[in-house]
């Protein structure tokens, strides 16, 4: 008998952790499955993962980037469609690996694999580069004998999140360089240009307006301090994750973000739109909902929307449905609430989930351009005026020596 760590869905949808005795990883699992238990992930405890390196030549193992998962997982969908066996797909994946880290966690599966281990025990190995979302896909695929077209959902999911992630990342380089420029502009304005102009006015003696001297100030606390400013805002950052850390805290700020004007709004759809997604591919997967819930819940880090999905939880539990608690939670689009409505009355809630996804991606597009659309003249408009300032200031200085020498 040995002893093996499990993560597993229970019954009520809950995400359970915890070890058992058993002989063997697949008596491990027909004991969960006894108790009513779904299977993600099993294996030997956690003194395993220190011994795996070694085993596999003496690589020290090194999760996935998000891209490369998704593009292996592409791979391996290809491979799969077109016939391959999964071992000869894995090792298509390792002679194909564009990097030693990618490299050797494919061939740390597949070594799993050819020791007859099922693929979504040898992923589970791999925490840090197999998330509990594809581990369950590819757990409810193996027991469905559909592996192939679960791969290419999976592939499909990978990219659209990709995608929605590359157009708001994309949309926001113009104006975060445009912010950049100006703070620069204004800085140099501040500590280099005004600055030689200050003896002259000292020398002089002139009597300089009030905005002159503001100017003046701001540029010599800036010249002598701006070097703690790059040290302030990186204090801040640190203790803002700290404090963030805190859930009752982190769930004050992800409710409060839901309802900022223009901002709030583009995350609702970005947070509809993941849940969406990832809830009708694990449904069209065989995953039951109650399952498909809890581990859409681990995949959704706005903490007010993980209580809402907790609430809609219990909802279904009880028979009736989650649109309803969801809907009271007040943090989803209506179009969301509607289309899973209806989806729960036509028994397609899968699909429906799906094609409110592509509806809310769609908003996230949308959405986003206008507000880079309002965000790059207001940060031009406002630069403009902060310049005017400066430059106003330093004539009006300029005037009042005029004044002085008549």
């Amino acid at each position: 008998m040995a002893d093996f760590s499990f993560t597993a869905v229970d019954a009520q949808g809950n995400l359970v952790r915890g070890t058992l005795d058993a002989e063997t990883e697949a008596a491990a699992v027909a004991a969960l499955r006894r108790q009513g238990h779904i299977p993600m992930q099993v294996g030997a405890p956690a003194r395993f993962a220190l011994t795996l390196p070694s085993a596999m030549g003496g690589l020290r193992r090194k999760d996935l980037r998000r891209g490369e998962l998704a593009a292996i997982t592409r791979e391996l969908a290809v491979m799969l469609g077109a016939g391959q066996d999964i071992d000869r797909a894995l090792r298509f994946l390792v002679e194909t690996a564009p990097s030693a880290r990618v490299r050797a966690v494919c061939d740390g599966v597949r070594a799993m694999v050819r020791d007859g281990q099922a693929l979504h025990v040898a992923l589970g190995r791999y925490p840090g580069s197999f998330p509990p979302l594809y581990v369950g896909m590819v757990r409810a695929a193996e027991a469905g004998g559909d592996l192939a077209p679960t791969m290419d959902r999976l592939a499909a999911l990978q990219e659209r999140e990709r995608a929605l992630a590359a157009t708001v990342q994309s949309a926001l380089i113009y104006p975060a360089i445009l912010t950049l420029a100006a703070c620069g502009s204004i800085y140099l304005l501040l500590t280099d240009v005004l600055p030689q102009f200050t003896p002259l006015f000292a020398q002089n003696g002139a009597v300089l307006p009030a905005s002159t001297r503001l100017m003046i100030g701001a540029g010599d606390v800036l010249g002598r301090y701006g070097i703690l400013i790059p040290l302030v805002l990186l204090a801040l950052v640190v203790a803002g994750r700290a404090i963030l850390r805190r859930p009752a805290a982190k769930l004050r700020v992800d409710g409060w973000l839901l309802t900022l004007p223009g901002l709030g709004a583009l995350l609702r759809e970005i947070l509809a739109a993941r849940f969406a997604r990832i809830l009708g591919t694990l449904l069209e997967n065989g995953v039951p909902i109650l399952a498909a819930l809890s581990i859409v819940r681990g995949a959704i880090t706005n903490l007010a929307a993980v209580r809402a999905i907790d609430a809609a939880t219990q909802s279904a539990k009880g028979g009736r449905g989650l649109s309803g608690a969801l809907e009271a939670a007040a943090l989803f689009p209506r179009r969301t609430v509607h289309l899973l409505r209806l989806g729960e009355e036509t028994a397609r809630l899968g699909p429906m989930a799906l094609r409110a996804a592509d509806i809310h991606e769609d908003q996230v597009r949308i959405v986003t351009q206008r507000l880079v659309a309002l965000l790059v003249p207001a940060i031009t408009i406002v630069m403009g005026l902060l310049v005017a300032g400066i430059v106003s200031s330093l004539l009006l200085a300029m005037l009042s020596l005029n004044d002085l020498a008549k």
